[in-house]
């Protein structure tokens, strides 16, 4: 065990307050998409489904699904549709169930 390390465990000393306040560099951090229905038509739906290397993008009928334990925070969406996706700022994912990481946004946009 590194001497600094162990140094660190006796006097206490911690790099971050987390999770009792928030840590200052979490601004920066990228996070996963949110999605604005109105602005989703199955056609852009459809492009991001495609671009998603993560397959955390789907489609079934007028639904996007979006599972945010698959999302790797790319932005590829993003790109692809920057009228309908922003970034959510929510970095802290956890759920007891995976199914609820797994989200279901209604296609509203014009164009279906």
């Amino acid at each position: 065990m590194p001497l600094w390390f162990a140094r660190g465990l006796r006097r206490g000393v911690v790099t971050t307050r987390y999770p009792a306040s928030p840590d200052g560099s979490a601004a920066s951090l990228p996070t996963p998409p949110a999605f604005r229905p109105r602005q989703l038509s199955r056609q852009v739906v459809d492009r991001m489904v495609a671009e998603c290397p993560g397959r955390a993008l789907s489609r079934r009928d007028d639904l996007l699904i979006f599972d945010a334990g698959a999302c790797t925070t790319c932005g590829r969406c993003a790109r692809v549709a920057p009228d309908a996706v922003t970034s959510s700022g929510e970095f802290e994912l956890t759920a007891t169930a995976r199914s609820a990481l797994v989200k279901t946004i209604p296609i509203l946009g014009e164009g279906q």
